[in-house]
Parts: C-alpha cells; structure tokens; sequence
C-alpha cells in the first residue's frame, strides 16, 4: 500500500476528518452551548448581546460541518452510507433543528411583538441543546456499534432503535460540555449584569459536565470492554486520558481566577482530547459491528481508491490552510467585549 511520510493513505484521510470535525465542534460547540443557555437569559437586553455575541461567527462555523461530511463521503464512502442509513432519524433531526436555529436567529427580531422574540428564542434554544445532544447520539452508536451484515449493511431494526443507555448518556454529555464552553465563551464576549450572570452559568455547567461524564465514562468501562482494548494492548495511550482528568480540571481553577481566555483554551483542549480518544478506539475501525466482529467497517475497506485520496489530499494542502486563515481572519476582527447598544442582532 502506497504511504505518505510513513504512513498509508486510508490513515492521513481517518486524520484529516477527525480534524475536520474536532475543528467544528469546538467552534460550532460554543454556539450550541450559548444557545442552551439563551433561554435563562430574563432581559431582552441580555438576550440581544448573547445573540450578538455569535452573530459574526456561527455562519462561518457550520462550514467546517460542510467541509467535514464532503471529506466523509469522498473519502470513506462506505461508512457514510451505513451510517446515513443507520443514523437516517437523527440526521433528518439534526438537519430540521439546524434550519430552525438559522431562522429562528432570522426571525426573531424581524417583530417587536414580547410573544414573538419569546417563541423564537425557545426555539433557537432548544434548537441549540438539541443539535448538541444529536451529535453525541451519533457518536455513541458509532462507539456503541451497530449490527452489521458482511456487506456492512446495517441490519437493526426499531424506529428508535438508536436511543440506546450509552448514546443518550454521550449526548447528554455533549450538552454539558457544549454548555460548558459556550458559558467561557460568553463570559469573553460579555460584561455588566450579564456577566455576572453567566459567571453563575458556569458553576453549574462545569457540575453538570463533570457528573454527566463521570457517569457516561463509569457506564462506557463497565459495558463496552471493545473501547478498551487499544489501551490495553497500548497502556502508553492512557497518557490521553490523564491529560483529559487535567485539563477538565483546569477550567474550574481558571474560573476561579476569572482567566476565562485560557479556561476557553482548556475547553476547547477538553473537547479535542476527549475525540482524540475516541479516534483511539476506533482505529482503524470506524464503526464497530456488534453482531459479527468481522463485519466491522475499517478505513480500509470502507476507503476510496488509493489514487482518489492522493489527488484529494492535494485539495487538502491547498484548502486546509486557506480555511484556518478565514477562521482567524473572522475572530480577530470580531474579537473583544459585546455591548448592549452596538450594531448587530
């Protein structure tokens, strides 16, 4: 098999779409997590500077949503036709509450009318926790598995069929650490009253992450021994774990000294890691067959042509840096405090 730098084409493209969605959660997390919050908000002044406070960026970050499915599909399209089909309900939700959230930001100030702002700001918020809990159901069954058949069909059966203990357990751990993050990210873009208010926000949501991840981790141990054989075939690897326990660690002790840049990097560090591991698990599976073994799909029988994934990891190269370059470019010129009374939402 051709390499590149040592390494096979199949594994640089596994790489270049954890990347790709590691680098949307983390931007597009801090949105789902100041929407999850939005609706606690009780002054429509509040309501107005939260929503200012994304306003220059949540466009921009859905494109890493993009860029990530299109690097899927090209480069593994087996997986993404099993795991369409299979994930057929929570994608069609994920996509209704992404629409709903993009018009429900729209609409909302389109009206005066109190009745109005308050039906668009449900929704944008439920919207929010929703598109976060969505995201964790669909990584939980990947890290759950699926039954499979030799064609790497999926084969299971039942509507709700992927509302299984350990993917609610990972979406509703993907909430908090959404909300998490979105409040670090508020508590930079905000001051006054409302900071105050989102410093409070941030004490239960760091509870709310930490109890929700310790249960989610203790079920994950005791239930799916898979998860577990790389680390113990490689205990080197625990390393990432650890860094995980000090970085979650790290954002209540930054809280404290009210150094909320850092604990947004720790967040988003957080965030990284903990899909790091999740790359761990999988590799070089990309979603476990929990009836025969055998049927799991791999980055290698669920790859493109070798060629196919050359050509595009030229696009790669090119398109890569040019991405990261627009994102700086957009939170360096937004950067800073938001004020009740600037121009915006």
């Amino acid at each position: 098999m051709e390499t590149l730098f040592g390494i096979d084409y199949p594994t640089w493209w596994f790489l270049v779409v954890g990347a790709l969605f590691s680098g949307y959660a983390i931007l597009d997390g801090f949105d789902f997590g100041a929407g999850a919050w939005h609706i606690f908000f009780r002054r429509e002044s509040s309501r107005q500077t939260a929503l200012k406070a994304i306003d220059p960026t949540w466009h921009g970050n859905e494109v890493w949503l993009v860029i990530g499915g299109g690097t899927l599909f090209a480069g593994f399209p087996v997986f993404y036709g099993t795991l369409f089909s299979a994930m057929y309900t929570p994608f069609i939700l994920f996509l209704m509450f992404i629409i709903f959230r993009g018009i429900s930001i729209k609409f909302r100030n389109m009206e005066e009318m109190p009745w109005w702002r308050k039906m668009w700001d449900w929704s944008y918020s439920i919207s929010s926790i929703m598109l976060a809990f969505l995201l964790g159901v669909v990584l939980g069954n990947i890290l759950n598995g699926m039954p499979l058949d030799e064609n790497y069909e999926y084969i299971g059966e039942g509507f709700f069929e992927f509302l299984n203990p350990f993917s609610i357990l990972v979406g509703v751990s993907s909430v908090a650490l959404f909300m998490m993050h979105g409040a670090v990210y508020l508590l930079l873009k905000t001051e006054g009253q409302l900071y105050n208010r989102v410093q409070g926000f941030l004490k239960k949501g760091m509870v709310f992450f930490i109890v929700s991840y310790l249960i989610t981790t203790i079920y994950g141990l005791m239930n799916l021994n898979h998860l577990l054989l790389v680390f113990r075939e490689n205990q080197i690897l625990f390393v990432v774990p650890l860094l995980v326990f000090l970085s979650i660690a790290n954002v209540p002790r930054l809280a404290s000294k009210e150094k909320y840049g850092w604990a947004f990097i720790f967040t988003s560090i957080t965030i990284a890691l903990l899909l790091v591991i999740v790359a761990f698990e999988l590799y070089p599976r990309l979603l476990w067959s929990n009836g025969v073994e055998a049927n799991s799909i791999t980055i290698y029988n669920a790859a493109a042509s070798t060629k196919t994934l050359k050509i595009m990891m030229g696009f790669v190269a090119v398109g890569g840096p040019l991405v990261l370059m627009y994102s700086y470019f957009v939170y360096r010129t937004f950067w800073g405090r938001v004020r009740s009374d600037s121009e915006g939402y």
